[in-house]
């Protein structure tokens, strides 16, 4: 009798069911369905699916899943109460759609479980204190704005500011670590998603990795219930008892198709037209990350935000900023002085990130702040072609050097040992003797892997500041390359002082 076995079967089991009485694009107007809860599964007799949106007296409305089409008089009906994605441990590795079906050609994935697309966030007494760090393997973060397991940290730039390129370098570092990162990839185009597939596949990384996709071509509902599926699925391994990190690239297309979605069901736009629920969508999103007390496992959220001409006051930023533990504020302003990442040092902050660093750590930060700050002030003076006092060109120098050491090319990452063990040198010259930092980076890999205590830095630095001094031939920097290399040997990353075209871009 109808034409979808599932359908049939659900109407013979006396599920609610109705009949399509109207349709605008995505929003469909169905008689019936007496008694279905907000955000329920309903299936149509010609097997697309819709989830309940709005629910009125005489019909509710339902988002289509699947077309922007429908046929009126198309019979629906109560699928599930509760709108929920495939999850499970088949994931892993794998490039799927909203809902959990693959899309990477590398056949079907087993899973058994499900979970509610829309939970709820863990409440206050469900959660114990953030305290264990996120290491980023990028200097300029880890150093200056450092990252706690379960930390909910923003990321804002403009277009083509390095935001992407950073969140990957983050999730190459957590290759041997454990942790499942899930990729929440939304309204982007083929070439990019490709990109970082090609990344993730060639370093390895794709071992540890989920990436769903919602690109430019998919339907304005999937795309919208993308980020709340992807953190579903980090909920079963957090849940699980593994520690996962949930990156949403990017919010600001999430909340355009939010935006369109509600304009076509004729809600009262509030400003720049977004709809009034606009900031709940998504703290209800950004909130069910945490730490359990449970069982001590973490789930952080990196949600991106598209801040176009470095503007940082528009309504999404500011309301994102609002919810997250702190933001990483890239402009192109840094990103054409040559600093990469083009992160700014003055905007940028980070909440609850202090927890996770030791006094040396802490107290480099502040040193590094101050003498910034030394620096830039400096800088200006300079401009005027006075000349410069001693202390003022120790200030210049040493801002130069830091700077350098904080460049780096998206395939090069370097550990949190590495990092101070680089920083803390440069910061020992005071700007009165040169040094050479590509040759600094390229030992202090080395010594890194012999440092046991604090103690250890302390005298690294000391013997560092011998073999890096400006009189030593270059080299190239150190670091860890996450690049492809021959099993001889592996490939050592370009000299910090040199970014790469494709840094660049």
């Amino acid at each position: 009798m109808y034409e979808n076995e599932t359908f049939a079967t659900l109407v013979e089991a006396g599920q609610p069911s109705g009949e399509v009485m109207a349709v605008n694009r995505f929003a469909i107007e169905v008689k019936g369905l007496e008694g279905v809860p907000i955000n329920s599964l309903i299936l149509f007799s010609d097997g697309q699916r819709g989830i309940v949106r709005e629910i009125h007296e005489d019909h509710v409305t339902v988002l289509n899943m699947d077309k922007e089409t429908i046929q009126i008089g198309t019979l629906a009906v109560l699928q599930d109460e509760i709108l929920r994605v495939n999850v499970g441990e088949g994931l892993i590795g794998r490039v799927v759609s909203v809902l959990g079906d693959p899309l990477d050609g590398k056949g079907p994935i087993s899973l058994t479980d499900k979970r509610d697309v829309f939970a709820k966030a863990p409440g206050i007494a469900e959660r114990a204190l953030l305290d264990e760090r996120l290491p980023f393997g990028v200097a300029f973060i880890d150093m200056l704005f450092p990252i706690v397991l379960g930390q909910r940290i923003a990321l804002l730039g403009d277009s083509k500011s390095g935001k992407s390129a950073v969140l990957t370098q983050m999730v190459l570092s957590q290759i041997n670590a454990g942790r499942v990162v899930v990729i929440c990839m939304i309204g982007k185009r083929k070439v990019e998603i490709d990109r970082l597939l090609a990344t993730l596949e060639d370093t390895g990384a794709i071992k540890h990795t989920i990436v769903m996709v919602a690109d430019m071509f998919s339907s304005l509902v999937q795309s919208y219930i993308a980020p709340y599926a992807a953190c579903a699925m980090a909920e079963f391994f957090w849940y699980g008892g593994r520690d996962t990190i949930v990156i949403y690239d990017d919010l600001s297309s999430h909340a355009k198709v939010y935006r369109e979605l509600s304009l076509i069901m004729r809600v009262n736009p509030g400003r720049d037209s977004y709809p009034g629920d606009m900031f709940y969508a998504h703290s209800s999103l950004l909130e069910r990350a945490g730490k359990l007390a449970s069982n001590n496992k973490t789930m952080a959220t990196m949600p991106v935000v598209l801040t176009p001409s470095d503007d940082i006051t528009a309504y999404l930023p500011t309301s994102i900023m609002s919810i997250t533990d702190g933001q990483i504020i890239f402009d192109l302003i840094s990103f054409r002085q040559g600093i990469r990442p083009a992160i700014n040092a003055g905007l940028s902050v980070t909440r609850v990130g202090g927890v996770g660093q030791d006094k040396a750590q802490k107290a480099l930060t502040q040193g590094i702040f101050k003498k910034l700050a030394d620096y830039h002030q400096a800088e200006e003076f300079s401009h005027f072609g006075s000349e410069l006092s001693p202390d003022s060109q120790a200030d210049l120098e040493l801002g130069k050097r830091i700077y350098e050491a904080f460049k780096q090319t998206p395939g090069e990452i370097y550990t949190i040992t590495e990092q101070q063990l680089v920083l803390q040198t440069i910061m020992q010259t005071a700007g009165r003797s040169k040094i050479n930092v590509g040759l600094l980076k390229q030992h202090a890999h080395e010594l890194s892997l012999q440092v046991k205590t604090p103690e250890d830095i302390t005298r690294f630095v000391e013997q560092l500041l011998t073999v890096s001094s400006v009189n030593q031939a270059p080299a190239t920097a150190g670091g860890t390359s996450v690049a492809p290399a021959p099993a001889a040997a592996p490939a050592a990353p370009a000299p910090a002082t040199k970014p790469s075209k494709e840094a660049k871009k």
